[in-house]
């Protein structure tokens, strides 16, 4: 049987543990005291203690250095997210401010095109408008074009104005007058210069076509007079000359490749229009102011008219080629067109005569007068002077006897005469 531990006497202390450590011959003996055993459990207690807590902290730190990269690296990535979009949101506005800069350029470009053309087209009309108002035309409301320039001043002055708020608007070195510079709330800057351009484009328009319906009025009295001019002439057996463009060898062959053609400007047409016109009537007028449409002796009755009659001297029919006006001795007696004297002097049954040479074939002769005032060869206009009224050569009393030939054949002066005073409203 094992042997019994022996028992424990109560108040004795228990043997103390021995650890002998033998080497050799030499043999070391190690009391294990309680204190020694406590002071190594707690120390191995506090170094399992710190082991563990110090894994446990570097394992909690790496948790926590990667859960704060992780966040970082999510706020850094939001942060790009945001500046991505701030720059797409910038390069949207730049974009959109460079779209709106250039299609505002655009239509100031277009209003100064317009500009410059209406100030081209006001050069163009002062020549016209000046030989229109010369000529006696007036627009339909009886106000003569001429007067009108400053209302035109005026359009054009809004456009500048309208062009400078524009550019002010945008940045530009024009001037910016009033409201003009602010654009109303939720109005893009693209808009508002299309409005102010619109604005503008339909005032130029109304003004250009103010223009070119005056124009076309002036164009068409113009045309009108011309016509009334020219059927009047006509009636005398007077022909208006138009200009004949020089025609040579080969004139009538052409060709060329084949080209659409280009769309008429209605302005330009119209000036067109209008200065044929003005070229008509200053052609018509000139034709009828060298022609003897005067009356040679303004106030004096008819006595004798163109055609057969009874001869005074002999008794018996005979045709009295001009028209006898009853005038007093001494009378002034005035050419009835502009010409050159080709007689000045005695000649015949005339007595003293004159006659003078209106060109077109055209003469005319003033006889039985008491003294010439003029010489052959001297260049004389209508209403000169050219003799004093008498009774010369074969004449029964103090009258003038007056005379239109045409090719050297004598035509009834009263037609002539007649034509005058029907070309006096037309005249001016």
């Amino acid at each position: 049987m094992p042997e019994r531990p022996e028992n424990r006497v109560f108040g004795k202390r228990a043997q103390q543990h021995v650890v002998i450590l033998a080497s050799g011959d030499r043999i070391r003996h190690m009391t294990i005291r309680p204190w020694m055993a406590a002071v190594a459990f707690c120390f191995a207690g506090m170094f399992t203690v710190g082991y563990l807590g110090a894994t446990s902290y570097l394992v909690l730190r790496d948790d926590l250095i990667g859960a704060t990269m992780a966040r970082q690296a999510r706020m850094q990535h939001d942060y790009e997210d945001r500046i991505s979009a701030l720059r797409a949101q910038v390069d949207r506005v730049t974009s959109r401010q460079l779209l709106d800069q250039q299609v505002v350029e655009e239509k100031v470009e277009k209003l100064m095109q317009q500009q410059l053309a209406l100030s081209a087209r006001h050069g163009k009309l002062d020549a016209l408008l000046n030989r229109a108002g010369d000529a006696g035309l007036a627009a339909p409301d009886g106000v003569p074009l001429p007067e009108e320039k400053p209302a035109a001043d005026g359009r054009r002055a809004d456009a500048v104005k309208a062009i400078g708020a524009i550019m002010g608007a945008t940045g530009g070195e024009a001037p910016v007058t009033g409201k003009l510079a602010y654009a109303a709330e939720r109005e893009s800057v693209a808009d508002r210069a299309d409005r102010l351009f619109s604005r503008v484009t339909l005032s130029l328009k109304d003004l250009e076509r103010e223009q070119i319906d005056r124009i076309q009025s002036l164009a068409a009295g113009a045309s009108e007079t011309a016509d009334a001019i020219r059927t009047i002439l006509r009636r005398t057996g007077v022909e208006v000359a138009e200009e004949a463009i020089p025609q040579e060898d080969g004139a009538n062959a052409i060709g060329g490749p084949f080209v659409e053609p280009e769309l008429p400007d209605p302005f330009e047409e119209s000036i067109n229009d209008l200065d044929s016109a003005l070229a008509r009537l200053e052609a018509a007028r000139q034709t009828a102011r060298k022609l003897p449409f005067g009356n040679p002796s303004p106030g004096s009755g008819i006595t004798s008219r163109f055609g057969n009659r009874t001869d005074p001297f002999f008794g018996r029919l005979a045709l009295h080629a001009g028209i006898d006006f009853r005038v007093s001795t001494g009378t002034e007696i005035r050419s009835t067109g502009a010409g050159t004297v080709t007689v000045a002097g005695r000649n015949g049954g005339y007595g003293n005569m004159v006659e003078i040479d209106h060109g077109d074939g055209l003469t005319t002769r003033y006889a039985h007068l008491s003294k010439v005032l003029v010489r052959v060869g001297e260049r004389v206009e209508a209403s000169d002077v050219v003799g004093l009224s008498g009774t010369t050569g074969r004449s029964t009393g103090p009258h003038l006897h007056y005379e239109v030939r045409r090719g050297g054949k004598a035509v009834d002066p009263m037609r002539f005469l007649t034509a005058g005073m029907k070309l006096t409203t037309y005249m001016d």
